[in-house]
């Protein structure tokens, strides 16, 4: 049995182990939803090739980032090999700060890169996201699906919005193409309830993709 602490930032380890109770709450029907997931990744993992997933939302700047950084620290927290993790939306915006506010209470290290070095990226700026101390910080920032930082074979293509499903029936490239919707927190956005919204969001995908890769993983992880 390994724990959580393994490979991971001191400060994300409560986010975690709550995220990880929050699994035992998925429901069966959800579970369903998830599975395709599991399957692709399990079917990578077992003939140990590369697994790349492509999380795509509309614009690109809330779930779309979400799915991206939680499916990498469940990776890892798992220890399942060879996963890399990317998103995109039909359109490129920008990382919405509410997301990044977000990340950053669950305890990971969000840090804007560019937009001080660089005005003409101030409305687009890289953050990095540190999940641990050993291991390279993700880039997250809005860019189209299929954008040149993407795969652009043998990938699966997660849909993470209804908007972007319905504009994408085909992603070019993709091995597998994996329908699983959640609710946009955009909707809280500038009421009391945008903080909690975005939380709970967090949360959700954070616990869904841990249950994921629990799935896959031999390892037990306390």
């Amino acid at each position: 049995m390994i724990t959580l602490a393994t490979q991971l930032l001191q400060t994300l380890l409560p986010f975690l182990q709550l995220a990880k109770q929050a699994t035992e709450s998925i429901t069966t029907e959800r579970k369903l939803v998830l599975q395709p997931l599991v399957d692709y990744v399990l079917s990578r993992a077992s003939g140990q090739q590369s697994i790349r997933l492509n999380f795509i939302c509309t614009h690109n700047s809330r779930r779309s980032h979400l799915g991206q950084i939680w499916a990498q620290v469940a990776a890892t927290v798992y220890q399942i090999p060879n996963v890399s993790t990317f998103s995109g939306g039909t359109q490129a915006t920008a990382c919405n700060i509410r997301t990044v506010h977000a990340l950053r209470r669950t305890g990971l290290s969000v840090v804007d890169s560019t937009s001080f070095l660089d005005h003409s990226l101030a409305d687009n700026p890289i953050y990095w996201v540190q999940y641990s101390p050993s291991l390279p910080p993700l880039p997250v920032f809005s860019k189209v699906y299929s954008a040149t930082e993407n795969p652009a074979s043998q990938f699966a293509a997660v849909m993470c919005c209804g908007d972007a499903e319905q504009k994408c029936p085909v992603v070019h490239g993709s091995d597998a193409r994996i329908s699983l919707i959640y609710r946009d927190p955009k909707v809280s956005d500038d009421t009391d309830l945008e903080a909690q919204c975005y939380d709970q969001r967090c949360l959700q995908i954070a616990s869904e993709m841990l249950w994921v890769m629990q799935q896959v993983s031999p390892v037990d992880v306390a």
